[in-house]
Protein backbone atom coordinates (compact mmCIF):
# COMPACT_ATOMS: atom_id res chain seq x y z
CA UNK A 1 0.00 0.00 0.00
CA UNK A 2 2.89 2.20 1.11
CA UNK A 3 4.61 1.87 -2.80
CA UNK A 4 1.25 2.54 -4.24
CA UNK A 5 0.62 5.48 -2.03
CA UNK A 6 3.97 6.90 -2.99
CA UNK A 7 3.60 5.94 -6.91
CA UNK A 8 0.68 7.91 -6.83
CA UNK A 9 2.33 11.30 -5.46
CA UNK A 10 5.68 10.91 -7.22
CA UNK A 11 2.96 10.55 -10.29
CA UNK A 12 1.23 13.91 -9.50
CA UNK A 13 4.72 15.47 -8.62
CA UNK A 14 6.62 14.51 -12.17
CA UNK A 15 2.81 15.27 -13.85
CA UNK A 16 2.55 19.05 -12.51
CA UNK A 17 6.55 19.51 -13.56
CA UNK A 18 6.50 18.05 -16.96
CA UNK A 19 2.99 19.64 -17.62
CA UNK A 20 4.30 22.77 -17.15
CA UNK A 21 7.93 22.53 -18.91
CA UNK A 22 5.46 21.16 -22.11
CA UNK A 23 3.09 24.21 -22.15
CA UNK A 24 6.06 26.93 -21.88
CA UNK A 25 8.05 25.37 -24.21
CA UNK A 26 5.18 24.68 -26.64
CA UNK A 27 4.24 28.30 -26.85
CA UNK A 28 7.57 29.77 -26.89
CA UNK A 29 8.05 27.24 -29.92
CA UNK A 30 4.66 28.57 -31.08
CA UNK A 31 5.49 32.43 -30.43
CA UNK A 32 8.73 31.74 -32.30
CA UNK A 33 7.49 30.17 -35.38
CA UNK A 34 5.10 33.37 -35.68
CA UNK A 35 1.84 31.32 -35.10
CA UNK A 36 -0.78 34.29 -34.40
CA UNK A 37 -1.70 34.99 -30.89
CA UNK A 38 -5.38 33.81 -31.56
CA UNK A 39 -3.37 30.68 -32.14
CA UNK A 40 -1.39 30.38 -29.01
CA UNK A 41 -3.76 30.77 -27.16
CA UNK A 42 -7.10 29.26 -27.89
CA UNK A 43 -5.05 26.39 -29.40
CA UNK A 44 -1.96 25.98 -27.95
CA UNK A 45 -2.14 26.53 -24.45
CA UNK A 46 -5.25 24.83 -24.29
CA UNK A 47 -4.36 21.74 -25.43
CA UNK A 48 -0.66 22.14 -23.10
CA UNK A 49 -2.19 22.87 -20.04
CA UNK A 50 -4.99 19.82 -20.78
CA UNK A 51 -2.41 17.66 -21.50
CA UNK A 52 -2.40 15.83 -17.90
CA UNK A 53 -5.82 15.36 -18.37
CA UNK A 54 -5.70 13.72 -22.32
CA UNK A 55 -2.22 11.77 -21.28
CA UNK A 56 -4.03 10.14 -18.11
CA UNK A 57 -7.11 9.69 -19.37
CA UNK A 58 -6.03 8.27 -22.76
CA UNK A 59 -3.63 5.58 -21.04
CA UNK A 60 -6.19 4.55 -18.21
CA UNK A 61 -8.81 3.80 -21.04
CA UNK A 62 -6.25 2.48 -23.08
CA UNK A 63 -5.19 -0.05 -20.08
CA UNK A 64 -8.99 -1.21 -19.70
CA UNK A 65 -9.70 1.54 -16.94
CA UNK A 66 -12.45 3.68 -18.44
CA UNK A 67 -13.88 4.40 -15.16
CA UNK A 68 -10.70 5.94 -14.23
CA UNK A 69 -10.65 8.08 -16.67
CA UNK A 70 -14.08 9.24 -17.31
CA UNK A 71 -13.92 10.00 -13.49
CA UNK A 72 -10.74 12.10 -14.31
CA UNK A 73 -12.82 14.27 -17.17
CA UNK A 74 -15.32 14.48 -14.76
CA UNK A 75 -13.59 15.43 -11.67
CA UNK A 76 -11.20 17.99 -13.18
CA UNK A 77 -14.18 19.68 -15.05
CA UNK A 78 -15.54 19.71 -11.27
CA UNK A 79 -12.42 20.74 -9.70
CA UNK A 80 -11.64 23.76 -11.83
CA UNK A 81 -15.07 25.16 -11.21
CA UNK A 82 -15.45 24.56 -7.82
CA UNK A 83 -11.95 24.18 -6.37
CA UNK A 84 -9.98 26.35 -8.30
CA UNK A 85 -12.58 29.36 -9.26
CA UNK A 86 -12.79 29.21 -5.31
CA UNK A 87 -9.42 29.22 -4.46
CA UNK A 88 -8.91 32.66 -6.73
CA UNK A 89 -11.97 34.01 -5.98
CA UNK A 90 -10.39 33.70 -2.00
CA UNK A 91 -7.60 35.88 -3.22
CA UNK A 92 -9.53 38.30 -4.73
CA UNK A 93 -12.63 38.96 -6.80
CA UNK A 94 -13.36 37.29 -9.82
CA UNK A 95 -14.36 39.82 -12.24
CA UNK A 96 -15.40 38.56 -15.58
CA UNK A 97 -15.42 40.61 -19.01
CA UNK A 98 -18.56 40.43 -21.32
CA UNK A 99 -16.37 39.04 -24.09
CA UNK A 100 -15.44 36.38 -22.06
CA UNK A 101 -18.79 35.27 -21.03
CA UNK A 102 -20.48 35.87 -24.76
CA UNK A 103 -17.56 33.82 -26.32
CA UNK A 104 -16.59 31.08 -23.90
CA UNK A 105 -19.53 30.42 -21.25
CA UNK A 106 -21.69 28.75 -23.77
CA UNK A 107 -19.48 27.16 -25.23
CA UNK A 108 -18.52 25.48 -21.97
CA UNK A 109 -21.69 24.41 -20.88
CA UNK A 110 -22.15 22.93 -24.53
CA UNK A 111 -19.30 20.77 -24.39
CA UNK A 112 -19.85 19.86 -20.89
CA UNK A 113 -23.55 18.50 -21.46
CA UNK A 114 -22.53 17.02 -24.14
CA UNK A 115 -20.06 15.19 -22.73
CA UNK A 116 -22.45 14.20 -19.46
CA UNK A 117 -25.01 12.70 -22.53
CA UNK A 118 -22.28 10.57 -24.71
CA UNK A 119 -20.95 9.61 -21.59
CA UNK A 120 -24.10 7.99 -20.58
CA UNK A 121 -23.85 4.55 -22.19
CA UNK A 122 -20.40 4.28 -22.22
CA UNK A 123 -18.37 6.00 -24.53
CA UNK A 124 -18.00 4.60 -28.06
CA UNK A 125 -15.39 5.80 -31.45
CA UNK A 126 -18.45 7.26 -32.53
CA UNK A 127 -19.27 9.39 -29.83
CA UNK A 128 -15.36 10.20 -29.67
CA UNK A 129 -16.00 11.63 -33.25
CA UNK A 130 -18.60 13.56 -32.04
CA UNK A 131 -16.97 15.28 -29.28
CA UNK A 132 -13.78 16.30 -31.50
CA UNK A 133 -16.09 17.82 -34.54
CA UNK A 134 -17.80 20.04 -31.19
CA UNK A 135 -14.22 20.78 -29.86
CA UNK A 136 -13.16 21.85 -33.43
CA UNK A 137 -16.33 24.18 -33.86
CA UNK A 138 -16.06 25.61 -30.69
CA UNK A 139 -12.29 26.09 -30.90
CA UNK A 140 -13.25 27.38 -34.72
CA UNK A 141 -15.56 30.31 -33.08
CA UNK A 142 -13.50 30.88 -30.52
CA UNK A 143 -10.58 31.97 -33.02
CA UNK A 144 -13.19 33.59 -34.91
CA UNK A 145 -14.78 35.91 -32.09
CA UNK A 146 -10.81 36.88 -31.11
CA UNK A 147 -9.74 37.62 -34.66
CA UNK A 148 -9.94 41.48 -34.06
CA UNK A 149 -7.35 41.18 -30.77
CA UNK A 150 -8.33 40.24 -27.17
CA UNK A 151 -6.12 42.11 -24.69
CA UNK A 152 -7.05 38.77 -22.10
CA UNK A 153 -5.57 36.40 -24.68
CA UNK A 154 -2.37 38.53 -25.71
CA UNK A 155 -1.73 38.87 -21.85
CA UNK A 156 -2.12 34.81 -21.56
CA UNK A 157 0.43 34.47 -24.08
CA UNK A 158 2.98 36.54 -23.12
CA UNK A 159 3.05 35.42 -19.72
CA UNK A 160 4.84 32.45 -20.81
CA UNK A 161 7.37 34.79 -23.08
CA UNK A 162 11.10 35.19 -22.02
CA UNK A 163 12.21 38.63 -21.50
CA UNK A 164 14.61 38.10 -24.27
CA UNK A 165 14.79 36.18 -27.22
CA UNK A 166 14.03 32.30 -27.78
CA UNK A 167 16.39 29.82 -28.16
CA UNK A 168 14.45 26.69 -30.67
CA UNK A 169 17.01 24.30 -29.82
CA UNK A 170 16.71 24.77 -25.69
CA UNK A 171 12.46 25.42 -26.07
CA UNK A 172 12.34 21.83 -28.14
CA UNK A 173 14.50 20.14 -25.46
CA UNK A 174 12.34 21.83 -22.99
CA UNK A 175 9.19 20.88 -24.93
CA UNK A 176 10.13 17.32 -25.32
CA UNK A 177 11.52 16.60 -22.03
CA UNK A 178 8.15 17.98 -20.62
CA UNK A 179 5.87 15.69 -23.14
CA UNK A 180 8.30 12.54 -21.62
CA UNK A 181 7.86 13.59 -18.21
CA UNK A 182 3.97 13.88 -18.87
CA UNK A 183 3.77 10.86 -20.55
CA UNK A 184 6.24 8.73 -17.47
CA UNK A 185 4.33 10.80 -14.83
CA UNK A 186 0.58 9.55 -16.39
CA UNK A 187 1.87 5.71 -16.32
CA UNK A 188 3.24 6.01 -12.66
CA UNK A 189 0.04 7.67 -11.39
CA UNK A 190 -2.30 5.69 -13.52
CA UNK A 191 -0.72 2.40 -12.26
CA UNK A 192 -0.57 3.44 -8.74
CA UNK A 193 -3.84 4.83 -8.32
CA UNK A 194 -5.17 1.77 -9.51
CA UNK A 195 -3.58 -0.26 -6.95
CA UNK A 196 -4.60 2.27 -4.51
CA UNK A 197 -8.42 1.59 -5.24
CA UNK A 198 -8.16 -2.42 -5.36
CA UNK A 199 -6.15 -2.18 -2.13
CA UNK A 200 -8.82 0.17 -0.27
CA UNK A 201 -11.73 -1.47 -2.07
CA UNK A 202 -12.84 1.68 -3.99
CA UNK A 203 -14.27 2.46 -7.26
CA UNK A 204 -11.78 3.66 -9.92
CA UNK A 205 -13.72 6.54 -10.98
CA UNK A 206 -13.58 7.92 -7.48
CA UNK A 207 -9.93 7.75 -7.40
CA UNK A 208 -10.22 9.49 -10.74
CA UNK A 209 -12.63 11.93 -9.63
CA UNK A 210 -10.47 12.75 -6.88
CA UNK A 211 -7.27 11.80 -5.97
CA UNK A 212 -6.06 11.93 -9.94
CA UNK A 213 -8.61 15.02 -10.97
CA UNK A 214 -7.21 17.28 -8.43
CA UNK A 215 -3.33 16.00 -9.49
CA UNK A 216 -4.50 16.85 -13.06
CA UNK A 217 -5.92 20.01 -12.49
CA UNK A 218 -2.63 21.52 -10.34
CA UNK A 219 -1.48 23.41 -13.60
CA UNK A 220 -5.21 25.21 -13.23
CA UNK A 221 -4.33 25.92 -10.05
CA UNK A 222 -1.05 27.31 -10.43
CA UNK A 223 -2.17 29.14 -12.95
CA UNK A 224 -5.09 30.93 -11.28
CA UNK A 225 -3.85 31.80 -8.03
CA UNK A 226 -0.97 33.28 -9.86
CA UNK A 227 -3.44 35.78 -12.07
CA UNK A 228 -5.46 35.91 -8.69
CA UNK A 229 -2.82 37.70 -6.92
CA UNK A 230 -1.63 39.63 -10.32
CA UNK A 231 -5.56 40.79 -10.55
CA UNK A 232 -5.45 39.36 -13.59
CA UNK A 233 -8.84 37.92 -12.91
CA UNK A 234 -9.54 37.93 -17.01
CA UNK A 235 -7.30 34.84 -17.52
CA UNK A 236 -8.60 32.85 -14.54
CA UNK A 237 -12.20 32.89 -16.63
CA UNK A 238 -10.61 32.01 -19.68
CA UNK A 239 -8.12 29.47 -18.95
CA UNK A 240 -10.85 27.27 -16.68
CA UNK A 241 -13.68 27.75 -19.19
CA UNK A 242 -11.27 26.93 -21.92
CA UNK A 243 -10.03 23.98 -19.95
CA UNK A 244 -13.52 22.44 -19.36
CA UNK A 245 -13.46 22.89 -23.37
CA UNK A 246 -10.75 20.57 -23.88
CA UNK A 247 -11.73 18.54 -20.93
CA UNK A 248 -15.01 17.44 -22.77
CA UNK A 249 -13.85 17.56 -26.06
CA UNK A 250 -10.12 16.50 -26.51
CA UNK A 251 -9.89 14.56 -23.48
CA UNK A 252 -13.29 12.79 -23.34
CA UNK A 253 -12.64 12.09 -27.20
CA UNK A 254 -9.03 10.54 -26.73
CA UNK A 255 -10.92 8.27 -23.49
CA UNK A 256 -12.79 7.30 -26.26
CA UNK A 257 -10.66 6.39 -28.83
CA UNK A 258 -8.24 4.50 -26.77
CA UNK A 259 -10.46 1.97 -25.16
CA UNK A 260 -14.00 2.72 -25.98
CA UNK A 261 -16.69 0.23 -23.59
CA UNK A 262 -19.05 0.53 -21.03
CA UNK A 263 -18.31 2.66 -17.84
CA UNK A 264 -19.04 -0.07 -15.53
CA UNK A 265 -19.54 2.40 -12.25
CA UNK A 266 -22.88 3.93 -12.86
CA UNK A 267 -22.55 6.42 -10.39
CA UNK A 268 -20.29 8.48 -11.71
CA UNK A 269 -22.08 8.57 -15.30
CA UNK A 270 -25.40 9.69 -13.24
CA UNK A 271 -24.32 11.74 -9.95
CA UNK A 272 -21.31 12.61 -11.06
CA UNK A 273 -22.25 14.04 -14.09
CA UNK A 274 -25.19 15.89 -12.77
CA UNK A 275 -23.40 17.72 -9.66
CA UNK A 276 -20.16 18.55 -12.63
CA UNK A 277 -23.72 19.79 -15.27
CA UNK A 278 -25.05 22.08 -12.25
CA UNK A 279 -22.13 23.14 -10.79
CA UNK A 280 -21.25 24.23 -14.31
CA UNK A 281 -24.68 26.47 -14.61
CA UNK A 282 -23.67 27.65 -11.11
CA UNK A 283 -20.45 29.08 -11.36
CA UNK A 284 -21.67 30.34 -14.92
CA UNK A 285 -24.52 32.27 -13.18
CA UNK A 286 -22.22 33.08 -10.46
CA UNK A 287 -19.99 35.28 -13.44
CA UNK A 288 -23.02 36.39 -15.09
CA UNK A 289 -24.69 37.71 -11.97
CA UNK A 290 -22.23 41.19 -11.27
CA UNK A 291 -19.99 40.46 -13.64
CA UNK A 292 -17.85 38.55 -10.79
CA UNK A 293 -17.23 35.67 -8.07
CA UNK A 294 -16.96 37.28 -4.78
CA UNK A 295 -15.46 35.65 -2.03
CA UNK A 296 -18.46 34.22 -0.59
CA UNK A 297 -19.53 32.53 -3.45
CA UNK A 298 -15.85 30.97 -3.89
CA UNK A 299 -16.30 30.00 -0.21
CA UNK A 300 -20.21 28.31 -1.44
CA UNK A 301 -18.33 26.90 -4.54
CA UNK A 302 -15.58 25.20 -2.26
CA UNK A 303 -17.63 24.41 0.32
CA UNK A 304 -19.94 22.82 -2.38
CA UNK A 305 -16.97 20.70 -3.30
CA UNK A 306 -16.15 19.26 0.68
CA UNK A 307 -19.70 18.45 1.02
CA UNK A 308 -20.77 16.51 -2.31
CA UNK A 309 -18.06 14.73 -3.30
CA UNK A 310 -17.55 12.57 -0.20
CA UNK A 311 -21.34 11.63 -1.02
CA UNK A 312 -21.08 10.50 -4.39
CA UNK A 313 -19.68 7.42 -3.88
CA UNK A 314 -20.69 7.39 0.00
Amino acid sequence: MLLAVLGTLAGLAVLTVAADLFVIGAVRLAARWRLSTVVVGAVVIGFGTSAPEMVVSGLAAGQGSLDLAVGNIVGSNVANLSLVLGAAALITPVLVRSRVLRREAPLSLLLVVAFGITVQGGLSVGEGVVLSALLVAALGLIMWSARSGDPAMDQGVSDYLPDVGTSVLRELFRTLLGLLGTLGGAQLLVASATQVATLLGLAESFIGLTIVAIGTSLPELATSVAAARKRETDLIVGNLLGSNIFNAGAVGAVAAFAGAGQVADRSITTIGVAFMVVLAVLATGFMVSGRRVVRWEGVGLLVLYAATVPLLFG
